[in-house]
């Protein structure tokens, strides 16, 4: 029997009452087929990556075929989108087709994305594209082996059917899998309507999957906040360490796990700039990659909010006020990380803010830098010639280094030892957006999926130097630098 049939369904969220989420089924699509599969996220549900060929995995995740005890839903959230709060937004073109208990009891949502028109669709067609679902299925699962939280993307597969976006692009879905899809606008969505009833229903449903030793405890919702504001002050702190930019930075794009959700016009900064903006929608740079902690930080107001017919104002602002020294902390300490340093200065922050006025103003490039930093040989006599050729005008890192040097001996380890802790956090391979667009071009001009399952491979094993894949660590030729990333999938 295919093991897709003996999947273990608990679907939770779709006990849930009537507000929280419409029954809905996929809307089939004619010819469907296979783009890529991930066996790492295959395992998460305990699949044998080798059923994906099979036609009952095909049509099940094409969104033609029901499996056995699942339960199709789209949930209902609303959100604030670019500052502006927007009542009704939910799952508009993606169906929760079930809830998946693995062999080791870790749940899982199979959440397809393109699958079809619902009740949250407004003027919207309900449908993917190929070109965003790979570049979602390559980015969550590259995030995951870079170690920050995040979805997974289990596959993608395929239809010649046409789907118009700026112009007419061939359709596709993806498989994402998560512990919950449970946003900051799915608590918005009811304390707004002032439903404060399926609100408390909402936390409580939180706490007793995702927070279970809260249960029970009187200040059990001001914790569950207390849980994100530390998860979201985490993932802010990985973001800005590898130079992650998310674009759509909206309170329904912010999970209550704090995992890195709906990747839309992201990117990976090329030379730093902290002023990067990966979105051409964001015309004002709101969600500019140095407001992306700040942004986080009034998103979570937003949720400290909703949460007010539950728990006490003052400790719930308390919560909130200690957002930013967490994240202060969680940076620099990742920094350091960066930098090689296991013992803590003063004046340690300032060593890397330095660094990286130094790094923007050169245009250097974010992650080669940082991963040939490496390199960096702290004798009088080295000359580091490696890093100093990455800038134009090395003056300004000549002077740094000297810093760098003395702030080394510090420390009480080699250099050999020291760059071995580097090349665990400073990754030699990131999907940069040129990458990911050479696979979209192949997958849509011959139909050819290789080059999605060469870069599903290779980021497998982000800080690992892979034999004839040199060329992946290259920064973007002339017109991958100039790639704009809009919010259309």
């Amino acid at each position: 029997m295919h093991k897709l049939t003996k999947l273990s369904f608990d679907n939770t969220y779709a006990r849930l009452p009537d507000p929280f989420r419409q029954q809905v089924n996929p809307t089939p699509v004619p010819d469907p087929y296979l783009v890529s599969v991930s066996a790492d996220a295959a395992k998460l549900i305990d699949l044998d990556p080798s059923e994906a060929s099979t036609p009952l995995f095909i049509e099940a995740f094409a969104g033609n075929r029901l499996l056995p005890g699942s339960d199709p839903i789209a949930q209902r959230y609303a959100g604030h989108q670019f500052g502006v709060y927007v009542p009704q937004l939910g799952d508009g073109r993606a169906i929760l087709l079930g809830e998946v208990r693995n062999a080791r009891g870790g749940k899982w949502d199979l959440h397809l994305k393109g699958a079809g028109r619902t009740a949250f669709s407004r003027f919207g067609d309900g449908r993917a594209v190929l070109r965003s679902t790979i570049r979602e299925y390559l980015c969550s699962e590259a995030m995951h082996h870079l170690g920050i939280p995040t979805t997974r993307a289990l596959c993608i597969v395929g239809t010649d059917m046409e789907v118009y976006r700026e112009h007419v692009e061939t359709g596709a879905m993806l498989l994402r899998l998560a512990p919950s899809h449970v946003r900051f606008g799915t608590f918005e969505v009811f304390y707004h309507r002032q439903q404060f009833d399926e609100l408390r229903t909402l936390a409580d449903y939180v706490i007793e999957h995702h927070f279970p030793i809260l249960i029970g405890r009187p200040e059990r919702y001001v914790q569950m906040f207390a849980a994100a504001v530390a998860s979201t002050a985490d993932l802010m702190a990985r973001w800005q360490a590898v130079g992650f930019a998310h674009g759509v930075m909206n309170t329904d794009n912010m999970s209550i796990l704090g995992l890195t959700l709906d990747y839309g016009p992201f990117g990976f900064m090329e030379e730093f700039n902290p002023g990067y903006v990966c979105n051409h929608s964001d015309e004002t740079g709101r969600y500019a990659f140095h407001n992306q902690p700040q942004v986080a930080y009034w998103n979570l107001g937003c949720l400290a909010q909703t949460l007010t017919p539950l728990a006490p104002k003052e400790q719930l602002a308390e919560v909130l006020n200690s957002y930013p020294e967490a994240f202060n902390v969680r940076i620099q300490d990742l920094m350091r990380q960066k930098l090689g340093l296991e013992r803590t200065f003063d004046g340690d922050a300032r060593l890397w803010m330095d660094l990286l006025e130094i790094v923007h103003a050169q245009k250097v490039d974010y992650t080669n830098f940082f991963r040939a930093l490496g390199t960096f040989e702290r004798h009088a006599e080295a000359d580091n010639s490696l890093l100093r050729s990455m800038f134009s005008c090395p003056r300004g890192f000549d002077a740094w280094s000297e810093r760098y040097r003395t702030r080394l001996d510090g420390e009480e380890t080699s250099d050999s030892e020291r760059r071995a802790r580097m090349d665990q956090v400073n990754p030699r391979y990131v999907l940069r957006n040129y990458l990911a667009q050479n696979a979209i071009n192949r997958a849509e001009t011959i139909r050819d999926f290789s080059e999605i399952d060469r870069l599903l491979e290779l980021l497998r094993n982000p800080f690992t130097d892979q034999p004839g894949m040199e060329t992946y660590a290259e920064p973007a030729p002339d017109w991958g630098k100039e790639l704009t990333i809009s919010c259309s999938s």
